[in-house]
């Protein structure tokens, strides 16, 4: 079968495609899955980039999707045929999180989805939503389910509510889809004014050029009346935490999901603690949430946003796309 390795220190350079052994027949409680498609997300950039070390040899990527081919003893909730996506923390399957690093990560500290076949626990997987393609089905594995743990799961997300996103990553994308399909109102940022007007087709509400109005949490009051959102999708970091806290409503919650401008640096804590708001970190989800999640595209019919589609081959070349900066919600690959 085809694969992607990754060769120690990392680097868009040690990406290598080959071939490698077909993985044997499901034992009991496995499935043996075809993947066709992955998406990348900024965790996979750091793997490739050499910014999260991991061992020589390892398949990149955290997200597949594709076809049960066989199924072990023991599994009830696959059939051959069925189309599945898979789960970033194969372990959390419920309840509160119980890990707080990568090394059940596929794609970090485990072989990923960058290949044609995989042999491994059931659940591992769920179904994917009806009459998605695995490119889309492969979205929700870690963007997806980020945005709908971030407003929902722990934001408890209400009609009427106002959220701000930041940028046009997968994360925010998400959100700002979720956010209306659940109908609450939306303010998103960006760079690029083309952008801001592609954000605004897909119903934001108000949008903001952060480039040419710096001080965004301040405009982010004046189109709220000076009340504030109440979440808000903090995937900057350190370097966009301060506006933030501006932004968001007394008692209000920020969910810290990124790092783009850090990975430490100053929080305003006075500032937060007058805003008597909620700031929670979380990575992804689990297996029940993504299940959850799932029910709710399926009754909405909501499909993600998808910029751009490379071949497995092409995976380099992919990354350098996402490094540049241009897409508009997810890239993908398809294979």
């Amino acid at each position: 079968m085809k694969l992607a390795t990754l060769s120690q220190p990392g680097g868009l350079d040690k990406l290598q495609i080959t071939n490698g052994p077909e993985p044997g027949e499901p034992g009991p409680g496995e499935v043996r899955v075809r993947i066709h498609a992955s998406s990348l997300n900024f965790h996979d950039y750091a793997v490739v980039a050499g910014a999260i070390p991991t061992d020589d040899g390892r398949v990149p990527m955290a997200d597949g999707a594709g076809v049960v081919e066989a199924v072990g003893a023991d599994v009830a909730e696959f059939r051959v045929g069925d189309h599945v996506v898979s789960t970033f923390f194969p372990q959390w399957e419920n309840g509160p999180a119980p890990i707080d690093n990568f090394t059940t990560t596929p794609g970090d500290g485990i072989d990923g989805y960058a290949r044609e076949l995989v042999t491994g626990p059931a659940r591992g997987f769920t179904l994917a939503p009806r009459g998605y393609s695995h490119a889309e089905a492969a979205t929700l594995t870690t963007a997806g389910l980020t945005a709908w743990r971030a407003l929902v799961v722990d934001g408890k997300l209400k009609a009427g509510d106002t959220i701000l996103t930041l940028g046009t990553g997968g994360v925010s994308i998400f959100a700002l889809q979720f956010a209306r399909m659940m109908g609450a109102r939306v303010i998103s940022t960006s760079s690029s004014d083309e952008k801001l007007e592609r954000l605004s087709a897909l119903g934001a509400d108000h949008t903001i050029n952060y480039k040419t109005t710096p001080a965004w949490g301040q405009r982010v009051l004046e189109l709220t009346g000076g009340k504030g959102v109440d979440h808000v999708i903090e995937v900057g970091g350190p370097g966009t935490l301060p506006e933030s806290i501006d932004a968001v409503r007394i008692g209000g919650h920020i969910s810290l999901i990124g790092v783009l401008t850090g990975r430490s640096g100053e929080v305003p804590t006075a500032k937060l603690m007058a805003k008597q708001a909620r700031l929670q970190g979380l990575i992804v989800g689990s297996r029940d949430h993504q299940q959850e999640m799932i029910r709710a595209i399926e009754a909405n019919d909501m499909h993600p946003v998808i910029d751009r589609s490379f071949a497995l081959d092409e995976i380099a070349v992919a990354f350098q796309y996402e490094e540049s900066g241009k897409h508009f919600g997810k890239i993908c690959l398809e294979f």
